[in-house]
């Protein structure tokens, strides 16, 4: 019988990435009404679309058969992750600028180290 291949729970995390979001966006409506709510969302949102982007490209070939299949659709994700960052930045300034930059970047970084607390948080790693 063949081992199964584990693919990466990018359910929990994107479950995490929402729920972070939420909590901030309550912390700065408190803090700083409506304005910095929006703000909060915002930066959110520009560090969420991509991650979500590539976990949607990145992971679509398993098994060792694949693996140059694997290692083309990593690149292609993580430049398209890139793009879209730059585009969603872009737009976040130019087109809806934030009221509160202080929250908006609060919250783009805090979204961006969510995937290493969900590894640390994660299921202890494997003997093999």
């Amino acid at each position: 019988m063949a081992a199964r291949i584990k693919r990466p729970d990018v359910q929990r995390l994107m479950l995490a990435q929402l729920a972070v979001t939420g909590l901030m966006v309550l912390v700065a409506v408190v803090i700083d009404g409506k304005g910095g709510g929006t703000s909060a969302l915002k930066g959110a949102v520009v560090a969420l679309l991509p991650n979500l982007f590539f976990a949607w490209r990145a992971f679509r070939y398993r098994g060792g058969r694949q693996a140059r299949k694997m290692v083309a659709s990593l690149y292609r994700a993580e430049a398209g992750k890139f793009v879209l960052t730059v585009a969603l930045f872009v737009v976040a300034f130019v087109a809806v600028p934030p009221s509160n930059h202080a929250f908006f970047f609060s919250a783009y970084v805090v979204m961006l180290f969510i995937p290493s607390l969900v590894g640390w948080m994660g299921r202890p790693p494997s003997p093999n």
